[in-house]
């Protein structure tokens, strides 16, 4: 919020909580049906001036228009390298590292040609997270895998954590020392677990009597110990390691029983949720039991929140065809 003044802060700020902004569909794309059921699944990053997409087999960077006014249409640059769909990707530190159906992880320097591609998994790689020269990667397969990007070793796998299910969403604690995974929850009972970096071993199990097929889908770190989680079990879960692994600090329950597909929070009392129906994507505050606002994106046609990103004044959220941008400005 650097650089805006104080009543304008306190204005977007109201237009957040009351639910006021300005929609727009910012960009669409044709929806490809591969097979019965399988359908794009677009997945972003946001980073300053550029807002990241992945569409179908490529990673595509789109200009945001400085006056605030969404972005511009036609991609600045595109990252490509796999053969099939990107699942999804993380932007750190200027690289740009993607996991896809082909099994494949690629890792992109955003400036300049360089890029590395190598073999990570037997089948799709769902998920992927990249801090401090490791990336951890979680797939259909029923691993998760640590893999060295230092200098000789660059593709090395260090770790393989067999899981015991499919992996949907993985990341790396903040001060480098664990990651944790999320998973289908069908052969193993625990979706939620952290291991170590360094030597690949559990730590340790977060939550207790989860029901079968509760599936993570998203987690995100706040901080070193404050982790939240979403999925297929309609509930947004808040973890605090430091005071209890068996039970999350607070839950919230998406009204409509719909199974959650991604979260974000600005790392203080907000907190943003996009659903499997209808394109909800809800807003909710960590003081408050009940939602905040919520903003309906696809009718009449039905498709889940497949990703969503925030900045203080902008929300941007994928569906299945469409990327949708929300101007709290307004």
């Amino acid at each position: 919020a650097a650089g805006i003044p104080v009543k304008e802060r306190v204005k977007v700020s109201q237009n957040w909580r009351h639910g006021r902004c300005r929609r727009e569909t910012v960009l669409k794309w044709k929806c490809k049906q591969v097979a019965p059921f399988s359908f794009l699944m677009p997945w972003m990053e946001l980073d300053g001036e550029y807002l990241y997409l992945s569409q179908a087999e490529n990673i595509q960077a789109y200009r945001l228009c400085p006056d605030g006014t969404g972005l511009q249409r036609h991609p600045q640059a595109i990252f490509s390298g796999h053969q099939e769909d990107v699942c999804r990707f993380v932007l750190v530190n200027s690289h740009i590292v993607s996991g896809g159906g082909d099994g494949n992880i690629v890792l992109h320097k955003i400036h300049g040609s360089y890029s590395v591609k190598f073999s990570a998994h037997e089948q799709e790689v769902n998920c992927v997270d990249f801090q401090g020269g490791l990336i951890v990667s979680g797939s259909r397969d029923r691993t998760a895998k640590v893999w060295s990007l230092s200098a000789g070793r660059v593709g090395q796998c260090l770790h393989t954590v067999q899981t015991e299910d499919r992996v949907w969403s993985i990341a790396i604690s903040p001060l480098l020392s664990s990651f944790v995974t999320g998973t289908a929850c069908c052969g193993h009972t625990s979706p939620l677990r952290i291991w170590d970096l360094e030597s690949g071993q559990l730590l340790t199990s977060l939550g207790t009597d989860f029901h079968r097929g509760a599936g993570v889908l998203d987690v995100f770190y706040e901080t070193p110990s404050l982790l939240l989680s979403c999925g297929y079990d309609t509930y947004i879960r808040y973890w605090d390691i430091r005071t209890s692994t068996r039970k999350c600090v607070q839950e919230w329950e998406e009204p409509h029983d719909s199974a959650l597909y991604c979260i974000r929070s600005d790392k203080n009392h907000m907190i943003a949720s996009g659903s499997s129906y209808y394109g909800v994507v809800r807003l909710w505050d960590k003081r408050q039991t009940r939602c905040l606002q919520s903003f309906h994106l696809s009718s009449p046609t039905s498709s889940p929140v497949y990703c969503l990103r925030f900045s203080t004044t902008h929300l941007y959220a994928a569906l299945a065809s469409a990327l949708h941008v929300l101007d709290f400005t307004a």
